[in-house]
C-alpha cells in the first residue's frame, strides 16, 4: 500500500484515525499518547484504559473527542511489564493491527507515528523502517489516505529516506 510522510504534531493532524503509540495499559502518559490526550481535551485516557490492557502488539479504539479525527487507535508496541522496551516484532504486530483495526472502522484516512521509538526505547530509524514496510504490505479495504508522521525536522528527515527507500524496494 502507498502511504505519505509528514512532519508536525499528530494531534493536529486531520484524519479518520490518529495511531497512539502506546503501552498494553493503554494509558496514556508523554509523547505521542500525551499530544493526542491533552489535543483530545476529554475523557480518551480513560476511556483507552477502561479498553486494556491489550497484548502486546494489540490495539484498541476510542472516541477522538476534540482532536480532528472520528478515533483514536492505540497500538500497544511498548510492554507495560519487564524492561518495557518494544521489540521489531511487537512494532510490526502493533502496526499491521491498527490498520486492520481502521479498516474495521471503516476509516479513508489514517496518520501512524513510529511506535516503539522514544519511552519504549527502539532504535527512531529501524522503528521507521519496521512501520513503513508493515504498511507497504498491507492490502486495505478501505483505507486511501495514510501518512507516517514524525514530529521533530530530524526524524522527519530520516523518515522520508526511509519510507522513499521502503517504497521503491
Amino acid at each position: 500500500m502507498e502511504f505519505s510522510t509528514v512532519q508536525g504534531d499528530i494531534a493536529a493532524q486531520r484524519a479518520d484515525a490518529l495511531v497512539n503509540a502506546a503501552g498494553t495499559s493503554l494509558q496514556m502518559g508523554s509523547g505521542v499518547a500525551g499530544a493526542l490526550r491533552r489535543g483530545a481535551e476529554g475523557p480518551i485516557n480513560e476511556e483507552a484504559v477502561s479498553k486494556g490492557p491489550v497484548d502486546l502488539g494489540g490495539v484498541a479504539a476510542t472516541d477522538a473527542y476534540e482532536l480532528d479525527a472520528e478515533y483514536v487507535i492505540h497500538a500497544a508496541a511498548m510492554p507495560h511489564y519487564g524492561d518495557g522496551r518494544a521489540t521489531s516484532d511487537s512494532i510490526r504486530r502493533a502496526t499491521k493491527n491498527a490498520l486492520e483495526k481502521a479498516d474495521e472502522l471503516g476509516c479513508e484516512s489514517i496518520v501512524v507515528p513510529i511506535l516503539g521509538t522514544g519511552a519504549a526505547g527502539f532504535s527512531f530509524e529501524e522503528g521507521a523502517r519496521i512501520v513503513c514496510e508493515a504498511i507497504r504490505d498491507y492490502e486495505s479495504s478501505s483505507l486511501t489516505d495514510v501518512r507516517v508522521i514524525a514530529y521533530s525536522q530530524r526524524e522527519y528527515d530520516a523518515l522520508e529516506q526511509i519510507a522513499e527507500d521502503v517504497q521503491s524496494s
